[in-house]
């Protein structure tokens, strides 16, 4: 079945039954998942959701996909879309229509076993509602930290009340999943209920140091030998470029041939242009190009602190990368100190740049590194990941159909009408 709008449902096919008793135990689910980015957007996130639908299909779950429309859309199984609007700097993103009433009408259709809601936009937020209204479990992820985005573009003063918004979407749902112990232990701590975490996969079958290409490195303008740093990601005020700017500025100060290649796309872009016409600025890559991009280059400078977990840094790893990052998410779990990778405490820009320099300077180390890293990504395969979501959705479905409906005002019932 090719994706259709959302407001465009025709006759429902006849559709197999909603789970009950101890057929959960294995039968397989139907999962309505709904999201504001999904693939070919090119983020974390929209990687990550990709990655758990494949893997639960692959596993025989039913899993149906809500989206905004987007602007170079392609026909998928099992999709919905609905209309969008674009999100200020990030005109390849779109925050979806809060239509509740069509959600809700969707929902009926369907008959899903669960709802899982990706995002805390206002999709999600109305299929949340939706979900409730109908007294379907209710399951959510937490992917990006929001509230700390708010300094960055000068408006830390929101961070509270973005805080409130996220925190009360999680609240409505009987589990929110998380990639990280730390990150579950904070929103808990938040009053958020039945918060997982599940960890991230990386695909060791594409990211591998044997997609490495001197080809590539000679459009770099690299000699035998030299030295080429890499950021790969969102280039935004969030990722805490300038640290990664000066760390290389000190590296090309006692190296003029070494070359700073950055991949991706974002708001920052001419910006970085305009102070660094001799840096590489190769777009957005994705597949065999990106996994060559991190292959080819010899030093991984990552110096954001707004990740949840950071599938960038995973994918240098198993490429075989030096890696140099701040100490937390993904990097402090993965990285063994000076065996794989090496972490610095988090803000302290002394402590990067010292460390930059030095892996610069040493490509002994780098060697030795890089191929501990890319052998110690060999067992953090996606199946794990999508094992420990789906038993996660499992055990909602379980707990769910056994909660109260929600009471919902005259008042509410009107306005969830007109969304």
């Amino acid at each position: 079945m090719k994706s259709e709008a959302i407001d465009m449902l025709g006759a429902a096919r006849p559709l197999p039954a909603p789970l009950a008793g101890n057929e959960l135990c294995l039968a397989p689910l139907r999962i309505l998942l709904v999201t504001e980015t999904y693939p070919p957007e090119i983020n974390g996130v929209a990687m990550t959701t990709e990655r758990m639908v494949q893997g639960l299909r692959a596993r025989g779950h039913w899993v149906g996909v809500v989206r905004p429309r987007q602007q170079q859309d392609r026909d998928e199984a099992s999709t919905w879309t609905l209309p969008g609007l674009p999100i200020p700097n990030y005109p390849g993103l779109r925050l979806g229509f809060p239509a509740r009433w069509r959600l809700g009408r969707l929902m009926q259709r369907l008959r899903p076993d669960l709802v899982h809601v990706v995002t805390e936009g206002p999709l999600g937020w109305a299929a949340v509602s939706a979900a409730r209204a109908q007294k379907l479990p209710l399951t959510s992820g937490y992917h990006t930290h929001f509230a700390q985005y708010s300094r960055h573009y000068g408006v830390g003063w929101l961070t509270p009340w973005v805080n409130a918004w996220l925190d009360t979407l999680h609240r409505r749902c009987q589990a929110t999943l998380v990639p990280t112990q730390e990150l579950a232990a904070t929103l808990s701590a938040r009053g958020i209920p039945g918060v997982r975490a599940v960890g991230r996969g990386v695909d060791t079958l594409l990211f591998r140091a044997t997609q490495r290409s001197a080809s590539l490195r000679a459009a770099w303008g690299l000699a035998d030998g030299g030295l080429a740093c890499l950021y790969v990601g969102r280039l935004a005020p969030e990722k805490n470029l300038e640290v990664v700017e000066r760390a290389f500025a000190a590296i090309a100060a006692r190296d003029r041939n070494a070359r700073m290649v950055w991949v991706g796309d974002g708001p920052a872009l001419p910006r970085l242009r305009a102070a660094h016409p001799d840096h590489i600025f190769a777009g957005a890559r994705t597949g065999e190009d990106l996994a060559a991009h991190y292959a080819s280059s010899d030093l991984f400078l990552f110096a954001s602190l707004s990740e949840t977990w950071g599938n960038v840094l995973t994918e240098a790893l198993a490429c075989g990368q030096a890696v140099l990052a701040y100490r937390r998410a993904a990097a402090e779990i993965l990285i063994r100190e000076r065996e794989n990778g090496v972490t610095v405490d988090p803000d302290d820009e002394g402590a990067f740049i010292a460390a930059a320099l030095e892996l610069a300077g040493d490509a002994a180390l780098r060697r030795r590194l890089g191929a501990e890293a890319s052998h110690s990504m060999q067992e953090q395969g996606w199946e794990k990941i999508v094992l420990k979501f789906e038993a996660v959705l499992r055990e909602a479905v379980a707990v769910g159909r056994n909660l109260p409906a929600p009471r919902i005002s005259f008042l509410r019932r009107l306005i969830q009408v007109f969304l």
